[in-house]
């Protein structure tokens, strides 16, 4: 179901811990705020190829619940879009939403990293979207690139990374046309795959993560309404968009799996021993409880949308 979201809420949790793990870290690469890698910022510790990886992942069990997003932003345009940009593109699912959803669009995936965007352009091929997706290197909390005026802007994961988001947003507004819909979506919550009762220790296992995480400073987000209304754009929704749970599959397992093993080193000292030693077993793939073995995973998660116009 798609509810509104509390215009007066301070903060919201994000999917995934600022600066230093796998939704929405502050820091990308190099150390650079604000690299804008989207649609849930994982920063994997093995390079560029594993964070994309885990994006893409990421990606590929959201498309349902980001298909619902983007409905909801089309509700609110006034005629379909000729120009659409992903800023922050990360490997393309927003991407290739917004060309599904718009197919007279052109649709220009923005990101910083030349990983991602090659994974943009291999998923706009493999979907027959090639020719309407392009694709700019830009690092975005820096000098932008020259880029085409816009009918719809789209930053998925993008603000809570930098610690000041006025600069990115004067140039989101700067290139919407006069009327055109910047949708600003941040992931409510860290991604959760087991059961109440895990089988094993406790139940309770994955909220008892979750609370250490928060506890830990991983990214939460705030309402971006006023930031957005700061920045001369008028807020006209505000929606948070349920999980659209897809089929559990291989692709919820490596997810799980990648997921478990990214948050492990974080919990480390913030979790009773008992609870960090289920982690492991869940980890070790040689463990008949571990999570490749499984068939009671499930992926959870849900998003949050503000939809501004440019006056």
């Amino acid at each position: 179901m798609t509810t509104p979201a509390h215009a007066d809420a301070q903060e919201h949790p994000a999917h995934g811990p600022h600066g230093s793990g796998p939704h929405g870290s502050g820091q990308h690469g190099g150390g650079q705020p604000g690299a804008g890698h989207a649609d849930s910022g994982h920063q994997a510790p093995g390079g560029e190829a594993d964070h994309a990886e885990l994006l893409a992942l990421d990606a590929a069990l959201s498309a349902p619940t980001v298909e619902r997003v983007v409905e909801e932003v089309a509700r609110h345009l006034a005629a379909e879009p000729a120009a659409v940009l992903d800023l922050g593109s990360g490997p393309g699912g927003g991407t290739l939403a917004l060309a599904r959803r718009f197919p007279s669009a052109s649709v220009t995936a923005v990101d910083r990293s030349p990983v991602m965007l090659e994974r943009v352009r291999t998923a706009a091929r493999a979907a027959g979207l090639g020719g309407r997706v392009r694709t700019v290197p830009a690092d975005l909390s820096g000098a932008w690139p020259a880029l085409d005026r816009a009918d719809l802007v789209w930053a998925a994961s993008v603000l809570h990374e930098l610690a000041d988001p006025q600069p990115f947003l004067g140039g989101a507004r700067a290139v919407l046309r006069p009327g055109g819909l910047l949708a600003v979506v941040e992931l409510d919550g860290l991604p959760g795959f087991l059961p109440a009762d895990p089988g094993a220790g406790r139940s309770g296992l994955e909220d008892r993560c979750h609370a250490a995480l928060a506890a830990a400073g991983w990214s939460a987000h705030p309402d971006w309404r006023p930031v957005l209304e700061r920045a001369g754009l008028e807020v006209l929704a505000v929606r948070t968009v349920d999980t659209v749970a897809p089929p559990v599959g291989a692709g919820t397992t490596r997810y799980a799996r990648a997921w478990f093993a990214r948050m492990r080193p974080a919990l480390e000292g913030r979790l009773a021993a008992a609870d960090l030693a289920v982690l492991d077993a869940l980890l070790d793939p040689e463990d008949p409880a571990a999570l490749r073995h499984r068939r009671d995973l499930a992926f959870r998660s849900e998003r949050t949308v503000w939809i501004a116009r440019r006056p």
